[in-house]
């Protein structure tokens, strides 16, 4: 123990000098040197990688995000199908940006990256998710995703730059496949897209897309409901958000067949509000 009751560190024994010379006198192409830097550059390698798939992600969901709020317009726009055909262009460009991102994992074990990318993938399928309720009225599965997710070559510019990249033998197919607890958190945020076309929905007057909704709501609820505690911590959280978003919907659709035929129809949305608004406040209180 040194002044002030320190206790001196072994190193501390030996001379500036002695340690300096020690140092230079480590060979640094000596085979446990060699292993280092190269257990270093292999570590820096799969670091980058994993920052540029964490960039990846981001713009995934931004641009996914950007899809979801032009199909909200689809209830009040004179043509629907331009939207949808708009929506289309817009997840194409997702799905470029998933891409690169199948391209960037090919040859990896994707679960060591799928952190950085899990955030996107959720996003785009809520995207996906959304678009097509609004075409069919029903649930996309996960291998109707996982489907759109292959990839090929588009262009011989992009062939030329992926053989001359450090895979030579890289086949010109890429894939991502979306896993099953993505899609069951896509899901879960997909209700909350629901309950807000239901808003919407009763805003423009339309009396029967609210009830549609109430009625998928609540089997994606009883989905999850047999999932239960055995799920991910992340599905189980989600189902508190996917309760509030069906019970909003079907107070919606009570005050619609309570008070709908007394009630002018652009006032309706206002009732919904209030509502919903009470529902909020009783369970910010319990």
């Amino acid at each position: 123990t040194g002044s002030g009751g320190f206790r001196k560190r072994k190193h501390d024994n030996f001379p500036h000098g002695q340690r300096r010379e020690e140092k230079e006198n480590v060979n640094p192409s000596s085979a446990l040197m060699m292993s280092f830097k190269s257990f270093q550059l292999e570590l820096d390698t799969r670091h980058d990688k994993y920052e540029r798939l964490v960039k990846l992600s981001r713009d995934i969901t931004i641009e996914s995000k950007r899809a979801i709020f032009l199909l909200h317009r689809f209830t009040s726009a004179p043509n629907g199908e331009e939207i949808l055909n708009e929506s289309e262009v817009k997840l194409d460009a997702v799905r470029r940006k998933i891409k690169q991102v199948a391209q960037e994992l090919f040859g990896e074990d994707m679960y060591q990256f799928h952190r950085a990318i899990s955030p996107g993938l959720q996003e785009y399928v809520e995207a996906v998710s959304f678009q097509y309720f609004i075409k069919t009225r029903s649930l996309i599965s996960v291998e109707e995703i996982n489907k759109q997710l292959i990839f090929t070559a588009e262009d011989r510019e992009e062939t030329t730059n992926m053989t001359s990249s450090s895979h030579d033998n890289q086949p010109q197919t890429w894939s991502l496949k979306v896993t099953p607890v993505d899609y069951l958190l896509g899901v879960a945020d997909l209700t909350g897209e629901l309950m807000r076309l239901c808003i919407s929905s009763v805003g423009n007057g339309d009396i029967d897309t609210p009830f549609e909704l109430s009625h998928f709501l609540r089997q994606i609820y009883d989905g999850f409901t047999f999932i239960g505690n055995t799920g991910p911590y992340e599905v189980s959280k989600k189902l508190y958000t996917l309760k509030q978003s069906l019970a909003k919907v079907e107070n919606a659709c009570y005050t619609l067949k309570v008070r709908g035929s007394e009630i002018p129809k652009h006032m309706l949305a206002d009732v919904f509000s209030s509502k919903t608004e009470l529902i909020d406040q009783e369970e910010s209180l319990s």
